[in-house]
């Protein structure tokens, strides 16, 4: 039986409007007390870590995560890789999000099938580190939708698998299942980045989503979709999608329709791609010539109003090419603030306890509370007024995943064993 215990810090809790002084307690894997006040109790039964001028806070959650995107300048890159190089390559990108303080991730989709099924069992039986992990199928998409590289005179592979047809589409779904996924991510809009597809067109039919999802429903799956013209929100509100991407031009139309399921439904904008694509990260000429900077616009005017209608809304942000280098994910949040409207906290909330019910485990990860399972951070200065400090690992001091340090401020090293327990 181990105990820890972490005394002196402010407790940002996941759902509270601001911080407090508390004396957190943990027993193996959960926490056992939260004991409010900054006297410290004298009889506490455990090892201590000063938190004194942090910010205790539940452990971050990415919610449209890519741990199998490794850097790459064009979609096609992803299927040059062999699948070996590719796994190893994955799990460094596991390990690297752990260090930035994500101890959860769901995964948007994989590069190749069954990469982020194996990586989310390596995980979870010790062989790597990483985050807890739900693992996504590729991206299924249509002939000349996202993720279809392939030309009349070469076949080419790159982050999607394509089918044709409800047929098609119900035989993909149940593969990637029978596969072990937990998530099932479908394409139903294009994207400015596909020439030939862009992002207001939408390429799926209605009778191909609707199979799709009835499959993934069917076997108790996540569905997730890529949705940025106005008409592919719509469809995927129509249909039941789970968790639907980007939405940048919803109009008022798919904006009531999200705010009439927002019970049920998540979105997330991916913003990181769009933002540095048009922050330097391309030339202004092509950022131009590819509309990015209109849906920079478009993309900041309906999270606006998403915000304003309550909808539920996660932080990533198409981390893992070259102009959005993994490990700037939680600059996500701070682009809520400066972008969305949202305050501090709610920003947090998106990356800790809405994330969390985004995993479908809200009622355990996600919050500092009793009973809920210690995935926790310690960040140097106040997180709930300067979210920007979550983006430099230097500010972090504690990592805490399942009860488990794997960044200790007591050594201010990480653990060149991973994951150790304080007995």
């Amino acid at each position: 039986m181990n105990y820890i215990c972490i005394t002196g810090a402010k407790v940002w809790d996941g759902l509270s409007d601001a911080s407090y002084p508390a004396t957190v307690i943990v027993k193996d894997n959960r926490i056992e007390s939260v004991i409010r006040g900054s006297e410290v109790p004298s009889d506490l039964p455990a090892d201590h870590i000063d938190g004194t001028g942090m910010t205790l806070m539940p452990g971050m959650v990415e919610g449209h995560c890519h741990p199998s995107f490794t850097g790459i300048s064009t979609n096609v890159e992803l299927g040059l890789i062999c699948p070996e190089e590719h796994m190893l390559l994955t799990a460094q990108n596991l390990k690297l999000l752990l260090s930035h303080g994500f101890t959860s991730i769901f995964e948007a989709a994989s590069a190749k099938p069954m990469l982020g099924v194996t990586a989310r069992n390596a995980i979870n039986a010790g062989i790597i580190e990483g985050p807890r992990m739900l693992a996504g199928s590729p991206e299924i998409t249509t002939t000349a939708g996202l993720g279809d590289e392939r030309k009349r005179h070469i076949y080419q592979e790159s982050f999607g698998m394509v089918a044709n047809g409800a047929d098609e589409f119900r035989r993909v779904a149940r593969e990637c299942i029978r596969d072990g996924v937990d998530v099932l991510k479908i394409n139903i809009s294009g994207d400015e980045f596909v020439s030939h597809a862009r992002a207001e067109i939408t390429p799926l039919e209605d009778e191909e989503l609707a199979a799709f999802v009835s499959v993934g429903h069917r076997f108790g799956k996540i569905v997730a979709a890529h949705a940025r013209s106005s008409q592919s929100v719509k469809m995927a509100v129509r249909h039941g999608v789970d968790c639907i991407y980007h939405c940048d031009f919803a109009d008022e139309e798919a904006l009531d329709m999200l705010e009439s399921v927002k019970d049920r439904v998540f979105v997330g904008p991916a913003f990181g791609l769009v933002h540095n694509s048009t922050m330097g990260g391309m030339p202004v000429e092509v950022a131009e010539s590819m509309g990015l900077f209109r849906k920079f616009e478009a993309t900041c005017k309906t999270y606006h109003e998403i915000r304003k209608r309550g909808i539920r809304v996660v932080v990533g942000g198409d981390y893992g090419f070259t102009i959005t280098p993994m490990g700037q994910n939680a600059k996500d949040i701070e682009h809520f603030v400066r972008y969305f409207g949202y305050s501090p906290v709610e920003a947090l909330k998106c990356a800790t306890s809405v994330g969390a019910q985004l995993m479908r485990m809200g009622e355990e990860l996600g919050q500092i509370k009793e009973g809920f399972l210690a995935d926790m951070l310690l960040i140097r200065g106040d997180v709930t007024k300067d979210v920007s400090l979550l983006q430099d690992r230097s500010n972090l001091a504690m990592i805490m995943k399942d009860g488990k340090i794997w960044k200790d401020p007591r050594d201010n090293v990480e653990t060149r064993q991973g994951l150790i327990s304080i007995a």
